[in-house]
């Protein structure tokens, strides 16, 4: 059985192309980067995977995923090879994915975007406080 999942950051956006002919397919491309579970010298350390997606699955990573968002993949490993123009072999691995959805809300993703960017540090629980007199309007009370 050939099946992995994975949980990342995408390290870029994603790089899209269209096959030639009649029936045009989109091919989207784009590497996450998934924190190992153990340290280095007290530092996170990453894997970089590449990934890559066919179809409609391809046209909605084009419209939705950017860098930086946190998603999960599911998919199977895929080697391969070829000659390069200077005529030496090069060998690929690739996740060929056929599951992907957000593991993040848009609200945190623009959060971590923003601390990103600011160098603040967001909340601890990852929740938004509600401010006063908001809980009336809420439908779940």
């Amino acid at each position: 059985m050939n099946k992995t999942v994975l949980m990342g950051r995408l390290t870029a956006d994603p790089q899209v192309r269209y096959s030639q002919g009649d029936n045009a397919t989109a091919v989207a491309r784009y590497t996450l980067a998934v924190n190992r579970k153990f340290k280095k010298d007290g530092e996170p350390t990453a894997d970089f995977i590449p990934c890559v997606v066919f179809g409609r699955s391809a046209e909605f990573t084009e419209k939705y995923f950017r860098k930086g968002m946190q998603v999960a993949v599911s998919g199977r490993i895929q080697t391969g090879s070829y000659t390069n123009k200077d005529g030496n072999k090069v060998y690929t691995t690739d996740v060929v994915v056929e599951e992907q959805e957000f593991a993040e809300s848009k609200a945190a993703n623009q959060q971590n975007q923003q601390s990103a960017g600011s160098g603040s540090i967001p909340a601890s629980d990852g929740f938004m406080s509600i401010p006063d007199g908001m809980d009336e309007e809420l439908p779940f009370n």
